[in-house]
């Protein structure tokens, strides 16, 4: 396995934290509130996002909405296109591929493996990558990891796709029926990750954090994993669960992006 040398993050004062996860977040919320009816009128067959990419138009969706204008902030993004050495990136809940269209910028992120169980939002991904090209360096799975093999029914919100969840939480949106999917644990994920370049893993699947992680810990591919960036929310995961975890498999170094109950941790080796 090569080594790599992961960016890592940068501390932040308790006014910056303020300002950037508080103010300026909730500014970002307002304006792709107030903007969307307009956008959304142009009938446009692609719309450019305020990371510089494109995607194909979901104006009904929150969570789309939130990647045209820039809602989630640059952290993640910023830490894919800084990264100098040759890396893969598995992004897992991709979603409509925000994170993983970002990274295919980056010459230096050679490989792309993106997850995403729920059909329709697979459809809009695979449609993104189709867009932006890099599509000849990323490999699509229509899949859900978990401790499980088999079809299992997830509840998704249309107007937010990003609250899909099989963690059972209740504070989910309204659902516009259950849809299936499918479920794979460690053994059949491993052969998935082969290669010998270290990972930049992305996790976000609404509380099912801590079962992706122990699956992902019993793969041979685990080693070559430098960075994982996950999301936590303290009403439904634990934070110290999951860096306990992380740190029995050899990762020493947490930064937190964010502040208050939702925010995201990344993970490192070294």
């Amino acid at each position: 396995m090569r080594s790599a040398h992961f960016s890592k993050g940068r501390p932040l004062s308790s006014f910056g934290d303020f300002w950037r996860y508080g103010v300026v977040k909730t500014l970002r919320k307002w304006k792709a509130a107030a903007l969307s009816p307009v956008l959304a009128a142009r009938n446009s067959a692609a719309v450019e996002s305020a990371y510089g990419v494109l995607m194909v138009p979901n104006w009904q969706d929150t969570t789309f909405r939130y990647c045209i204008f820039g809602t989630y902030g640059r952290d993640l993004a910023d830490l894919l296109l800084e990264q100098r050495e040759e890396f893969v990136f598995v992004d897992i809940g991709a979603n409509q591929g925000l994170y993983s269209l970002i990274a295919a910028k980056n010459p230096k992120c050679l490989t792309i493996i993106a997850f995403e169980p729920v059909p329709a939002t697979h459809a809009r991904l695979a449609a993104n990558v189709g867009l932006n090209g890099g599509a000849e360096r990323t490999v699509l799975h229509q899949l859900a990891i978990s401790d499980s093999v088999g079809e299992v029914t997830i509840n998704v919100a249309e107007s937010h796709t990003g609250t899909a969840t099989l963690a059972g939480r209740d504070d989910t949106l309204p659902a516009t029926g259950g849809v299936t999917i499918h479920t794979i644990d460690a053994p059949l994920v491993d052969p998935l990750l082969a290669g010998a370049l270290p990972m930049f893993v992305k996790i976000d699947v609404e509380g099912l954090e801590a079962v992706v992680i122990a699956e992902l810990a019993k793969t041979q591919a685990f080693a070559r994993v430098a960075a994982i960036f996950y999301e936590v929310d303290d009403r439904w995961a634990s934070a110290g669960e999951i860096e306990a975890l992380l740190r029995g498999a050899g990762f020493t170094r947490f930064a937190k992006y964010g502040r208050g109950h939702h925010y995201d941790v990344l993970a490192s080796r070294s």
